[in-house]
């Protein structure tokens, strides 16, 4: 008896066309000129390569947003977006991070896929490429999301850290697994936006406690409650202090925050997150404004696969910041993921140190102070 081909319906058509249309789609707006891995990769690896890996990392977390979507209008296995963001680079999904509070996805781990692999001859993991990604989403402004993240969103605003968020406590989780898993050395953390806010602070918990995760920060948030009263003045400042010592949590985010410092100052430099800034985003730009320290002027041509500068106060390295300058643009399009594994990119990195990266990391490169002794 002959085999019968069922023709696909009307319904399953369109929704193939519309995929293949979507401006999501990985063949519509992910990067041209971007090579999948191949058996060359065994002698020379792409991932050594500062630029590759920027704009694999930045597919892995737009991959990440699209979990989501592709939950959030029942996409079916077959015509999901997601997927064709991390398969070309011979990864695959091991696991989603959801938030509870609305069964949102706000993360992903992608791990390298040795099978997918040898059917191309690519006999052993490039040099350079991580073992497993813990990719963070930022801000979905979407019906089904738009609550949770806006309260992540203010959370920050208001503390500057987001260490009371379910989503924090998930994210450190999966990432200690992984590193615990692999080893910290072939792992890596990446976030963009609000995402970037959250692998900032699960990076530095990690590294408080000895284990050094490869971190990209893609327009990390520098805006804050805090910072913009400081542009006000003084008083202003004064003013948010006292309120911030009323409210009920302030005490626990500034122990969290300030408390446990990694008290060996030469091993913190073997923690240095990747940050990736436009000049043109407010939420980010603040990450540019330099230290009261010569820098040496300004930054230099874009060399991503070189050490960041010593800082000339502690010796420490802080962390290597890229800047793209476009000139004027719009908020939308500055804030972007896209722009990240654009052809014509051109970044700098930035040579002198940033005040804001110094807040930020300075619990590392000191030695904590006595807390019992504070309470007493």
């Amino acid at each position: 008896m002959a085999n019968l081909r069922v023709a696909p319906t009307e319904t399953e058509v369109d929704e193939t066309n519309n995929q293949a249309h979507h401006p999501y789609a990985f063949h519509v707006s992910g990067p041209r000129k971007v090579s999948a891995p191949n058996w060359r990769d065994l002698i020379n690896s792409s991932w050594k390569d500062g630029n590759y890996k920027r704009t694999v990392i930045a597919c892995f977390i737009q991959a990440v947003y699209l979990l989501e979507l592709d939950r959030q209008e029942n996409r079916p296995k077959e015509t999901a977006l997601a997927p064709k963001w991390f398969i070309p680079f011979k990864y695959k999904l091991s696991r989603t991070l959801i938030d509870e509070r609305d069964g949102s996805i706000y993360g992903a781990i992608l791990e390298w896929d040795r099978s997918a692999a040898l059917s191309d001859f690519i006999l052993i993991r490039p040099s350079g490429a991580p073992r497993a990604v813990l990719a963070l989403r930022g801000t979905l402004l979407k019906s089904l999301t738009i609550r949770r993240d806006i309260e992540d969103d203010l959370r920050f605003l208001a503390w500057e850290s987001l260490k009371g968020s379910v989503r924090f406590n998930g994210a450190l989780e999966a990432l200690k697994s992984i590193a615990d898993q692999y080893g910290s050395h072939n792992v890596a953390v990446a976030g963009h936006s609000l995402g970037a806010g959250f692998a900032l602070q699960i990076g530095k918990t990690l590294a408080k406690q000895g284990l050094f995760v490869e971190t990209h920060l893609f327009n990390p948030p520098s805006v804050s409650v805090a910072m913009s009263l400081k542009n006000m003045g003084e008083k202003a400042v004064f003013v948010w202090q006292k309120v911030k010592s009323m409210m009920p949590s302030a005490a626990s985010v500034a122990d969290a925050e300030d408390g446990g410092g990694f008290s060996n100052p030469a091993a913190f430099s073997k923690w240095v997150p990747h940050l990736y800034v436009n000049n043109s985003d407010y939420i980010c730009c603040y990450y540019t404004d330099p230290a009261g320290v010569d820098g040496g002027g300004g930054g230099g041509v874009e060399k991503e696969n070189v050490r960041p500068p010593v800082s000339g106060n502690n010796g420490h390295m802080a962390a290597k910041l890229f800047v793209l300058s476009k000139g004027k643009q719009k908020f939308l399009e500055a804030h972007g993921l896209e722009q990240w594994w654009s052809d014509d990119l051109e970044l700098e990195l930035a040579l002198q140190n940033s005040k804001l990266i110094s807040k930020q990391l300075k619990s590392l490169y000191s030695v904590p102070p006595n807390t019992t002794a504070n309470r007493l």
